[in-house]
């Protein structure tokens, strides 16, 4: 009888430790002294076995919830498919991930870029080398992404963006809309280290993976990504540049993260 109960609790041991999960948690940020609300979603986790992870970062307004119900449903299929951890940080709606100068618990860049991924690594199976892990996100979380994936380049291996904000400056009265003075103050002002123009030396000499794509009907975006596109082929970096059928709207992002998701996949597996 002993002997039935010692296996039935393996059995149940096994079963929890395997089985695929979508897990609600509140990570805390010693720097910005706050927890941060995150969704982790694993594949059916097998003993001594390790996995790639993406970070994905929502848009302005976003959260995790949403990215799950509405942006990239089928999330949990892919991480099955891929054998992936995905880890999806809330922005908390405007912080545009950047460190902010002006705002003391607004440190979006350090949480995701550094603490987040030492928690993740820590509690959870993952490859620790570069090259198995990435980022990547849409219109505000595409900035996020770049900025992020370029100053933690030991870090992330893989790096894309979606419709992305690249281009502070030409989002004009959507510099005020879109909260970014909140963060990052007044755009007379702003500090050009936070144009992602301004990584771009730093992505010379990288040996990361880049991946970029607009919709073409996206008015604000595709011309500052456009232009992203042109610099980084005048540096003569590697990158992957799309355009597709689609504006700023949710049906043209799911499409194409689901595409990057695949992309990432195939960097990740190319030895």
């Amino acid at each position: 009888m002993k002997n039935l109960i010692s296996l039935f609790l393996v059995f149940i041991s096994f079963t929890q430790i395997s089985a695929q999960q979508i897990i609600h948690k509140e990570i805390f940020s010693p720097k910005m002294n706050k927890k941060i609300k995150t969704i982790i979603i694993t594949p059916s986790l097998k003993p001594k076995t390790t996995y790639k992870t993406v970070y994905i970062l929502h848009g302005f307004s976003g959260n995790p919830d949403r990215i799950v119900k509405e942006d990239l449903p089928n999330l949990t299929e892919k991480a099955k498919a891929y054998n992936t951890i995905y880890i999806l940080p809330d922005g908390n709606y405007s912080s545009w991930y950047a460190d902010s100068p002006i705002v003391k618990d607004s440190q979006y860049q350090t949480f995701i870029g550094k603490e987040l991924v030492e928690f993740i690594d820590k509690n959870y199976p993952t490859k620790k080398e570069k090259r198995y892990r990435g980022i990547l996100g849409w219109s505000m979380g595409g900035y996020g992404a770049m900025n992020i994936g370029v100053t933690y380049q030991d870090t992330f291996g893989t790096v894309g963006s979606s419709c992305g904000a690249l281009d502070l400056k030409s989002l004009g009265k959507g510099y005020e809309q879109y909260k970014v003075n909140a963060v990052l103050g007044p755009l007379e002002s702003l500090d050009p280290k936070f144009l992602t123009d301004s990584k771009i030396e730093k992505m010379i000499d990288s040996q990361q993976n880049y991946i970029l794509d607009c919709g073409t009907e996206d008015q604000q975006m595709i011309t500052m990504n456009r232009k992203f596109h042109e610099k980084l082929v005048a540096g003569k970096i590697q990158h992957l540049y799309i355009e597709s059928l689609g504006g700023h709207t949710t049906a043209y992002w799911s499409r194409s993260l689901s595409d990057q998701l695949a992309l990432f996949n195939k960097y990740f597996d190319n030895k």
